[in-house]
């Protein structure tokens, strides 16, 4: 209270200091007054416009409490351009063009000229490696992951591995149509082990249905048939419970998916059938539910930066459910419908992107 009392008597004693409603305005924000908050900052930006900071908390609050969408990324886009030092203000507006699903290209440009920015922040820099493999560049992707030291940060968690492994299992279903298959296997088999420099080790119990599946594909081509139903064997295994993956950790659908996939090479048609039945149950059970956060949830997926619908992530993660069980079965039309319904609503998600 006497924080309050304070700053307004500088207001009053100095109308024209940007600071005071700056300071004012961040303990509003605090406080959960957001309008006053609001329009503390707004002030301080008319009394100086150069100070990229309030422009930068401006910018949080018209996307996160007002929903001005347009006026966030002008007001953060002025604020980096104050002070294009900050790595801090460019994770920020990256992500706010990622939210927006601004195109894969035109991100990776506008990082690129920053460069020097990025290498100085692990989620900077990992952002950059998932748009060279959202791009196809694969190997850019693998270069940028193996030369560096991650940390481990909120936010971040599985992140470094997934694109680790993702580069490698892409370039190898690539060598596996070029008839490179023991290359293919040497990268699927790099996916089974987390190198130091990812930042975090393997979590227990961790399923690697997809990297098995490949494995068997692999051998299969090879002509190794017994090897092939070995690590179809392990493919086939896991947790079978589709959930909402709202949390980093939660049982991802596409593990199920290629469950499904390896049991079909081992001729269990049935027991395949039911892990795509239980993708598809759960999507069409799952598609209009309103999801909301216990307050004490721990581990999200995402930065938690710019304010997102969780609702509007339900539909997407059920539509790619619904598409991943469709594939299973080979009905073309259905996955057409549900991964491009999911893609249109996120063009960031790199499973539908993949499995497109």
């Amino acid at each position: 209270m006497e924080a309050i009392l304070a700053l307004e008597c500088a207001q009053k004693a100095n109308p024209k200091d940007s600071k005071a409603p700056y300071y004012l305005g961040n303990l509003w924000y605090d406080k959960r007054q957001y309008a006053e908050a609001i329009s503390c900052w707004e002030k301080s930006a008319e009394l100086d416009d150069t100070f990229p900071t309030v422009l930068r908390n401006l910018s949080l609050a018209y996307f996160n409490k007002l929903n001005q969408e347009e006026k966030a990324v002008e007001f953060l886009e002025k604020a980096f351009a104050l002070d294009t030092t900050d790595a801090r203000i460019l994770m920020e507006l990256d992500q706010l063009y990622k939210r927006l699903c601004r195109p894969h290209g035109e991100r990776l440009a506008f990082l690129d000229k920053y460069f020097q920015l990025v290498e100085q922040r692990d989620d900077v820099y990992l952002e950059y490696a998932t748009l060279c493999n959202q791009t196809s560049n694969y190997a850019k992707a693998i270069e940028l992951i193996d030369s560096r030291i991650f940390h481990p940060w909120e936010g971040g968690e599985g992140k470094v591995p997934a694109q680790y492994q993702l580069a490698r299992v892409e370039l190898a279903k690539i060598a596996i149509n070029e008839k490179g298959f023991k290359k293919a296997i040497l990268l699927l088999e790099q996916c089974l082990e987390y190198p130091h420099n990812l930042g975090e080790g393997k979590l227990h119990g961790a399923q690697e249905n997809d990297f098995h599946y490949w494995l068997g594909c692999a051998y299969e081509r090879l002509g190794e048939m017994e090897k092939a139903c070995e690590y179809w064997e392990l493919a086939k295994d896991g947790n079978t419970e589709p959930a909402a993956a709202i949390f980093y950790n939660d049982q991802k659908p596409d593990k199920i998916f290629y469950q499904g996939l390896a049991l079909l090479k081992l001729g269990r048609t049935e027991e395949a059938h039911n892990r795509f039945d239980k993708l598809i149950a759960f999507g069409e059970k799952h598609i209009e539910e309103q999801i909301k956060l216990d307050y004490f949830a721990v581990s999200l997926p995402d930065l938690l930066i710019w304010d997102d619908d969780l609702t509007f992530r339900n539909k997407i993660h059920c539509h790619y459910m619904l598409g991943l069980g469709y594939l299973g079965y080979g009905n073309a039309k259905k996955v057409g419908f549900h991964l491009q319904q999911a893609a249109e609503m996120d063009v960031n998600h790199q499973g539908v992107q993949v499995h497109k």
